[in-house]
């Protein structure tokens, strides 16, 4: 347990020191026990996200039938920790369960019926976290990259309007929870003007939005970092705070229709994709990875004060969905640990990037 164990240094207590330093973790690293995890925990992360426990799927899977037994367990994790915990996520496109966009011949639902289920998901959701969730993915990935509306069945049902009913659902179900617009590739320029237009027009009509949120799926080639900063600055602008949510960083040669962080794509396997599989990566090619991850993390430090939290999807390589993402079956090193659970060496340079005084 965190209080009482004090640890020396690490991201908490120097990352920490300026904004929110979390980790995404799933429910078997939570039920785990595992005094790897729970030391790599307490001492570099104060925040947690659920990988997968809160999404829609999960909560609701049936009409009516709530079932917080795995989220409940990653409150109770949260807490002993001392972790500040983010809902991810209340609508998306991609895990809501079936039922939610059909009637009950299995049609798409009435527009009438599909903003209620959205209304009545938010609300009861939020209700029983009421106190427990500083802030939550309210409308994850409803932007394309060119700035278009994703034709997802929300979209397709509602309009763009279901966005702001989100909002004001969200709103109503837990006033004092922080509420969240999370998305990847925002440092796409139509993507960027989008989502400054709607967080303009949310202000316009007395809707609250605290902090946008960038997934910052990152490569080794992707994305530009002037554009990247470009959206940190945009947003920050427009008077929210921007968030890293889903930090990692693709270290693996990519097919080149490869973009973003869509999870439809799917590529299939060939040996040019995975030249790590056998664990080991050349000097040469750890150094270029190094140098990656710390220029991201020299923008975060530059831009502290525009930064709320900074949140890494996942704790070790071994459980990154990047290893089947987009090339089942890959072996991939995307996270600040090893599979081993062992830092790597990049996490000291973090925090002493961290710890010095301007």
């Amino acid at each position: 347990m965190f209080a009482g164990n004090v640890l020396a240094d690490g991201l908490r207590e120097t990352v920490g020191k300026h904004f929110l330093i979390g980790t995404a973790m799933n429910t078997v690293q939570v039920r785990s026990n595992d005094p790897a995890i729970d030391e790599i925990v307490d001492k570099h992360f104060n925040a947690v996200v659920a990988e997968n426990c809160m999404k829609a799927e999960e909560l609701q899977p049936n009409e009516g039938l709530f079932d917080y037994r795995q989220a409940d367990r990653l409150v109770e994790y949260a807490q002993k920790h001392n972790m500040t915990l983010t809902g991810h996520c209340l609508i998306w496109h991609s895990q809501a369960p079936r039922w939610f966009f059909k009637d009950e011949l299995g049609n798409p639902c009435t527009r009438e019926v599909l903003i209620g289920r959205i209304q009545d998901h938010i609300k009861t959701v939020m209700a029983h976290f009421k106190g427990k969730v500083k802030g939550w993915d309210v409308v994850n990935e409803a932007i394309l990259d060119d700035g278009s509306y994703r034709q997802s069945q929300f979209y397709k049902i509602i309009g763009p309007e279901f966005i702001e009913i989100a909002f004001r659902a969200a709103m109503e179900g837990d006033p004092d929870a922080e509420l969240y617009l999370n998305d990847f590739s925002m440092s796409n320029k139509g993507k960027r003007d989008k989502y400054c237009e709607i967080i303009r027009d949310f202000k316009k009509k007395g809707i609250r939005i605290d902090a946008i949120g960038m997934q910052s799926h990152n490569g080794l080639d992707y994305p530009d970092l002037s554009e990247y900063e470009k959206s940190i600055d945009a947003f920050a602008a427009e008077g929210v705070k921007v968030m890293m949510t889903e930090l990692d960083l693709n270290v693996l040669p990519n097919p080149k229709e490869f973009g973003g962080a869509e999870i439809s794509q799917k590529f299939e396997y060939q040996e040019k994709y995975n030249p790590y599989r056998d664990g080991v990566i050349p000097a040469d090619s750890l150094k270029k990875i190094d140098n990656r991850w710390m220029d991201f993390w020299k923008i975060y430090y530059k831009h502290r004060n525009q930064i709320s939290r900074v949140t890494v999807w996942g704790i070790d390589d071994g459980q990154s969905w990047l290893n089947n993402f987009p090339v089942f079956g890959r072996t991939n090193y995307p996270l600040l640990f090893d599979r081993q659970k062992k830092e790597k060496p990049v996490v000291k340079k973090i925090e002493a990037l961290f710890r010095k005084k301007d």
